[in-house]
């Protein structure tokens, strides 16, 4: 029987562009040394490029973010409450697939704010890094990570905007940045 690694905990964070792009570089990367990859997307509908290709990838089981609630500060009180219904059955879906189906690789795309915001709550995510599989590999991405999961966090990776077209007045471009 072949041992396993002991999995780790990634973190890619910051205000920068990339953090979506890094986390699934990774997964693809893990796909193509047969690991077994699922991948949840938290805040973002599914109409971004990546998705379309990582769909195609065998080892790769993407959880769909089926339900868009509009921008968090747009919310009412009852969209918020139903938000985090869904984003918390979705993180729980996540996490079951993972270990029931004898994941290597977990990505969290955007869990970070979707905890900051109140979606997932912040303390399930820090009892499931405590006591995941040990051999199941974890990232997390977004903005602002808080002390607790940053201290439970192998990898911290930070991209900083340096520079961003939309200040010149770019919107997103498809293929680019969605």
């Amino acid at each position: 029987m072949e041992k396993k690694e002991t999995g780790l905990i990634h973190i890619y964070c910051g205000n920068g562009k990339g953090k979506t792009t890094a986390a699934f570089g990774l997964g693809i990367r893990a796909a193509g040394r047969d690991k077994q990859v699922v991948i949840a997307r938290f805040l973002k509908t599914e109409d971004s490029g990546e998705v379309f290709v990582l769909r195609q990838i065998p080892g790769i089981h993407l959880i769909y973010c089926e339900e868009s609630f509009g921008f968090t500060f747009q919310m009412t009180k009852e969209v918020r409450r139903k938000a985090a219904q869904y984003y918390s059955r979705m993180f729980e879906q996540a996490v079951e697939l993972a270990e029931n189906r004898n994941g290597d690789l977990l990505i969290l795309d955007e869990i970070l704010p979707a905890c900051q915001e109140g979606f997932v709550e912040k303390e399930k995510l820090e009892a499931f890094l405590i006591h995941k599989h040990k051999s199941l590999e974890v990232v997390l991405t977004g903005r602002r990570p808080w002390d607790k999961v940053l201290d439970l966090a192998d990898y911290v990776t930070e991209m900083k905007q340096i520079r961003h077209p939309y200040e010149k007045g770019i919107l997103a471009r498809e293929g680019i940045e969605y």
